[in-house]
């Protein structure tokens, strides 16, 4: 008798929601070309998506390279050091994204400036460079720092987990060989972790995009942002608010597809 598949085995459907969508796509997409009302909507929000992805990849960019030195922090031999990556873990993800963009924006970034002014007070007296103003820093930029510090928390325990994942004893027989921390770590974890954090990090990278429309809320100019000041001036509130669902549902939907083939590939080698 031929093997029964086991009742845990992932069945492979066929992908019709993912035809379903691709036609409710098409649909939209000819109301956005044909009506003229749709049409000063979508060229109207669709100003917002380069500021949009760039918030996104150099937000995400950042907040890898923190949460991966956040979990290094974390297996470190030193208990100190393990216990500051602890506590700063805990305590950011603790926090609201929201609360935790107007924290950065309005009381981190002053903060900042008077501390650099402070440090910085003897050039400014000798004529050699002028201090900074609040209002010389960047909204965009603002919102940037604080989704890197709001998913460095999160990404960080994604590091930790994928590492701690490799079998002890492929760490202990590279030790054997002979190899230093940092050729275990780029010879045998990291490969190996790799295929164990990729998943997790790329479903984090897709909140990112979702997320990053919070950004509105300090006024940069991205999707969400270009849809409320047109929502609000001309009082098209469903057809704009349909318009930027679209845009994200592009961005997202499209996005997770490609990274779902990306796992894939990566499992097959």
């Amino acid at each position: 008798m031929a093997p029964q598949p086991s009742p845990r085995q992932e069945k492979d459907d066929r992908p019709w929601w993912l035809a379903v969508l691709i036609l409710i796509g098409i649909v939209l997409a000819v109301v956005i070309i044909t009506n003229d009302i749709y049409t000063q909507v979508f060229r109207t929000v669709v100003n917002g998506v380069g500021v949009t992805v760039f918030v996104t990849l150099v937000a995400f960019a950042l907040a890898t390279v923190l949460g991966l030195g956040i979990a290094l922090l974390g297996l470190a031999d030193s208990v100190a050091l393990r216990q500051i990556a602890r506590f700063y873990i805990e305590i950011i993800r603790g926090i609201p994204m929201l609360v935790l963009l107007f924290y950065v924006a309005f009381v981190g970034a002053p903060g900042f400036v008077m501390a650099y002014n402070f440090m910085i007070t003897p050039l400014v007296k000798s004529g050699v460079t002028e201090p900074i103003l609040v209002r010389d820093l960047s909204l965009m930029w603002r919102a940037i720092f604080a989704l890197m510090i709001g998913y460095s928390s999160f990404i960080a325990e994604i590091f930790r987990a994928g590492f701690q994942s490799v079998d002890i004893g492929q760490i202990e027989a590279a030790k054997s060989l002979g190899l230093s921390r940092y050729r275990r770590f780029r010879l045998v974890v990291f490969p190996q972790a790799i295929r164990v954090i990729l998943p997790p990090l790329s479903n984090d990278f897709v909140s990112m995009v979702k997320d990053s429309s919070l950004v509105s809320v300090l006024g940069v100019a991205d999707i969400t942002q270009m849809g409320k000041v047109y929502a609000s001036g001309s009082f098209r509130f469903f057809e704009t608010y349909s318009i930027v669902t679209y845009i994200y549902l592009i961005l997202t939907i499209g996005l997770s597809l490609a990274l779902r083939r990306t796992e894939k590939w990566m499992k097959s080698l």
